[in-house]
């Protein structure tokens, strides 16, 4: 997320949605030699996840760091795989 401050990213979740939302700001630049070329869109957006039950909603954490958004989901303790050992009966 280059160019957006850390408070203009709103991330919520509600209802097993996890939902991140944010506004990247047009700030003019008066320049007077040559062009002056935008490669990045400006405005709002929204992006929207469905959150399957086996994440733990509660403990949901965000980072934000050098432009880049962070999310981490942690897996319930039921959900993570478990090994049962296989006995040999002879």
């Amino acid at each position: 997320m280059p160019d957006v401050d850390l408070k203009d990213i709103d991330v919520r979740v509600e209802n097993q949605t996890l939902t991140i939302s944010g506004e990247r700001k047009f700030e003019k630049n008066d320049s007077t030699k040559g062009y002056h070329r935008i490669e990045r869109s400006y405005g709002t957006f929204v992006r929207s996840f469905s959150v399957p039950n086996t994440f733990d909603t509660e403990t949901i954490a965000a980072d934000f760091k050098n432009g880049v958004l962070t999310v981490t989901l942690p897996k319930k303790e039921a959900a993570k795989p478990r090994q049962v050992k296989v006995e040999v009966k002879a």
